[in-house]
């Protein structure tokens, strides 16, 4: 949820239905005016990889793992982020001033596994000349980042894409990104509910597993790598209710070939929201979720940030039936460095972000994972 984490930094966007699509009656807007995600049969593509101005957040996420062929590991994420601005205006109005109705921001992150070394940078543009996101199909830019499908993708997967960032001069990556297993939508009839209000939901839609090839230059030397990475586009107007204080998300991948996504929306009590859920996404891209009576999600330890002073959970044990053999199946995701937090330099709204190794019952690694916990150094409520 984007999540992952798909915080603030999250932005907004316009959303266009299939013709003859039947919508939900009430409501279609938030009090602000902006687009509230409507039951839809199917989505457009190649438009809906790209942009929707009429939801207020939105966001393109893109996590994974990655390694040298001497088996040097690496993490890495790569988030553009799109927030609408209210408009006063109509958009093109003679009032209207340059790079005003959007806000675009980025972040990037890499981790070192052998040393330890977390290295993050973020970025925030108005729309314009160095920042933009296409309405027709994925393209999104923020400066000399960028994230680009490389060829017309028409139905849900089958089109490699290619990202290239970066960090400050100190690292600079263009990976190919090619889908294993096919686009999946998470939700009900296309809409992830966050929460009781019904303007707390969004369309989520997410390659869950993506062949990385491609070149990372990191202090001035150039290393071949290749790995995996999870995908996540969602867009909205309102990722929390108001009793909510932030969420916790988790994308595994296991060597059997499945993924699992699974949120936890926090409410101020500490107790887990009603509306999160669990998804198993099968080897054939299958999708089985369940709500939050159907999972666990046990936080253990802690760790204090020196940057910010947040506490987060050390680690998340999360426990589910396993659609296949209904077996009670515990995985224990336990990062792989400590300190993967982003302070929220630009965005204002730090969280930690990332790489973990998954572990079974016996303690076996059998997967790996990511994970994103928000709200931990201020509720984020009122702020998205």
């Amino acid at each position: 949820m984007r999540r992952r984490f798909h915080i603030w930094m999250v932005v907004i966007l316009s959303w266009a239905v299939v013709p003859g699509a039947v919508l939900a009656a009430e409501p279609v807007q938030t009090a602000e005016g902006f687009a509230v995600p409507q039951p839809v049969p199917r989505f457009q593509f190649p438009r809906d990889h790209g942009s929707h101005p009429d939801f207020a957040l939105e966001w393109w996420y893109i996590t994974g793992h990655l390694s040298e062929t001497n088996g040097v590991r690496y993490g890495f994420q790569a988030t553009f982020f799109r927030r609408s601005t209210p408009r006063m205006e109509k958009p093109g109005s003679a009032t209207e001033s340059f790079g005003d109705q959007q806000l675009h921001l980025a972040h990037m992150a890499l981790l070192e596994v052998q040393t330890g070394r977390f290295r993050h940078q973020e970025r925030i543009q108005r729309e314009g000349w160095n920042a933009s996101a296409s309405v027709d199909g994925l393209d999104v830019r923020n400066g000399n980042w960028s994230l680009r499908m490389s060829e017309p993708m028409t139905t849900g997967g089958g089109s490699s894409m290619e990202l290239r960032g970066g960090i400050r001069g100190e690292a600079a990556f263009r990976f190919r990104l090619d889908p294993v297993k096919p686009l999946v939508v998470f939700g009900t009839n296309g809409v992830s509910r966050k929460a009781v209000e019904s303007t707390a939901a969004s369309h989520y839609l997410t390659f869950s597993r993506l062949r990385v090839s491609g070149e990372l230059v990191l202090d001035g030397q150039g290393r071949s790598i290749q790995g995996e990475a999870w995908m996540d586009h969602e867009f909205s107007s309102s990722q929390l209710g108001r009793d909510q204080v932030g969420w916790d998300w988790a994308s595994l991948q296991l060597r059997d070939g499945r993924e699992v996504m699974a949120y936890r929306m926090r409410r101020s009590d500490g107790t887990t929201d009603r509306f999160s859920t669990l998804a198993w996404v099968g080897q054939e891209g299958v999708v089985t979720q369940v709500g939050s009576d159907r999972f666990g999600w046990e936080t253990q330890g802690e760790w204090r940030s020196p940057a910010t002073g947040a506490v987060y959970p050390a680690a998340v044990v999360l426990t589910a039936e396993d659609p296949v053999d209904g077996r009670r199946r515990r995985y224990r995701i336990e990062p792989l460095v400590a300190a993967q937090e982003l302070t929220g330099a630009l965005g204002g709204i730090p969280y930690w972000e990332g790489a973990c190794r998954v572990l079974d019952e016996s303690g076996q690694e059998v997967g790996r994972a990511f994970l994103e916990m928000t709200g931990y150094a201020a509720p984020l409520q009122g702020r998205l």
